[in-house]
């Protein structure tokens, strides 16, 4: 196999999972011309390794061979589908450790937090092998005398994934499994700063016996890899997770040949916190909400709303717990890792800057830590202005702003005032003030004094500028199949 610095690396054992090329038809690919791209260590600048980036020519030849496999694919007995997929699944747990640890290596997470991931990822192959075998027929009442009406669910054909680096295994599976389920056929493109983690659920996917053509994963250059996709009419599906900002081009993109998509686009979450709610809870909560994944998750705790009479409270234990997070390397597993770029360093001193020019203080943090120039301080802001841009801008990082209110009409107009609508948090003890403020958020989730809501059973999606679709649950795979209607006369 292709030899790579990751592959050397004395934490991974089976040297086989790490691969450098794309997975197309069941063959390992490097570019015709040979070009790669190379892939760093956020903890430290290293090299990992140069990945192959192919051309768009070569990235359309994966919907080819996608296509050809699609007949042989979705003309398969679900209960195929399912062993298969059910391999699987054993076999990402089997090796969840190296999976755990090539993705520290290349994204920078904790190691608890990649080891978590990569059962949060296999929990979706696991769901979409048994939801494989249910894609059931629905009968229904016929409106005509002498005919027989039923509904059919059926594949609908290849589908393309494009796939973030925060999440470089779970967002493809959440993905991959729901459409393979369906009978559909996959192109898959990773984030080529995070691409090891998905060539590696390749080469899990073939030793599972996936037949090939059915799941391709093309490395290279977003803009030459996807840009054939959305213009390919045999491409009938694009699920995208990204920014909102990228999800707009791929929604005008995709409409030339009327695509259906889901798409999984920028969080910018509120925590609301009423008097009466449990503090410690509360605090807790709204630490691991905020500072999971260093702040890279597009359910980060964005804007902190707490009522006046317990603010001062909060903020204190608040700050008292951010001061006792811990900064590492991904390896040694601490509660913070080094953001994934330059740019999304330079966006949390951004928004600190801004935030205290327009009066917010500065409670702790605020500064790139001397581990390295991609680790920054997890930091507490008090008292923010909404017309400071982290109020209206997603962070991505781990900065906190937290600010007063008043009352439960104004803090759900504020919460409210946002293009975004993916996710909001909210701690209180009344029963009947869960109930109202649950109804009047704009937001496809609402967590209730608790931060982890999502999994494989449940529909993961926003509303308003954060996306279209769900992913996970049976609406997750509905999302890869189209309706047949078909009316029968037995006259």
């Amino acid at each position: 196999m292709e030899t790579t610095a990751i592959s050397l690396h004395p934490d991974i054992t089976d040297k086989r999972l790490v691969r450098a090329f794309s997975y197309i038809g069941g063959k390992w690919t490097a570019a015709q011309d040979g070009t790669t791209l190379g892939v760093t260590n956020p903890a430290d600048g290293s090299a990992l390794g140069d990945i192959a980036c192919l051309s768009t020519d070569e990235s359309a030849r994966a919907v080819d061979v996608a296509q050809t496999a699609f007949s042989t694919w979705s003309a398969l007995l679900p209960q195929e589908r399912s062993t298969m997929l059910r391999r699987w699944f054993d076999l990402m747990i089997e090796n969840r450790e190296d999976l755990a640890r090539i993705m520290v290596l290349e994204q920078g997470k904790p190691l608890s937090e990649a080891r978590g991931e990569i059962d949060y990822a296999a929990s979706f192959v696991e769901f979409y092998a048994e939801e494989a075998k249910r894609p059931n027929i629905e009968g229904v009442t016929s409106h005509l005398h002498d005919a027989e009406v039923e509904l059919w669910l059926e594949p609908v054909g290849v589908v393309a994934l494009v796939t973030p680096w925060n999440f470089p295994a779970a967002m493809l599976t959440r993905k991959a499994a729901a459409a393979l389920a369906a009978g559909c056929t996959v192109v898959a493109h990773p984030s080529s700063e995070t691409p090891y983690s998905a060539l590696a659920l390749a080469e899990l996917a073939e030793r599972a016996g996936l037949p090939a053509g059915v799941f391709n994963v093309v490395t290279g250059k977003a803009s030459d890899i996807v840009t054939p996709w959305t213009a390919d009419a045999r491409v009938r599906a694009l699920s995208f997770t990204g920014s909102t900002e990228v999800g707009r081009l791929l929604y005008r993109a995709s409409a030339e040949t009327v695509k259906k998509l889901v798409l999984e686009l920028g969080g910018h979450a509120p925590v609301i916190v009423f008097k009466g709610a449990d503090l410690d809870e509360a605090v807790t909560e709204t630490i691991m909400a905020k500072f999971a994944t260093s702040g890279q998750d597009c359910l980060g705790a964005n804007r902190i709303y707490v009522e006046r009479p317990v603010y001062d409270e909060f903020c204190r234990r608040f700050i008292e717990a951010t001061k006792a997070l811990s900064i590492g390397t991904g390896m040694d597993d601490p509660d913070i890792g080094p953001l994934m770029n330059e740019k999304a360093v330079a966006k949390q001193e951004e928004h600190v800057a801004d935030a205290v020019a327009k009066g917010a203080k500065l409670a702790c943090g605020g500064k790139r830590h001397a581990l390295g120039p991609l680790f920054y301080e997890p930091t507490v802001l008090t008292d923010v202005p909404d017309s400071a841009l982290i109020m209206r801008e997603e962070t991505f990082g781990p900065v906190a702003p937290i600010t007063p209110f008043e009352s439960e009409e104004e803090v759900i107009a504020r919460a409210n005032d946002s293009e975004f609508g993916l996710v909001a948090y909210v701690h209180s003890l009344d029963p009947r003030r869960i109930y109202r403020v649950s109804r009047a958020l704009q937001f496809g989730m609402v967590a209730v004094n608790r931060t982890k809501v999502t999994g494989a059973p449940i529909p993961f999606g926003g509303t308003k500028q954060s996306g279209m679709g769900r992913e996970g649950a049976r609406r997750g795979m509905e999302e890869f199949m189209e309706i047949k209607y078909v009316c029968r006369d037995w006259a």
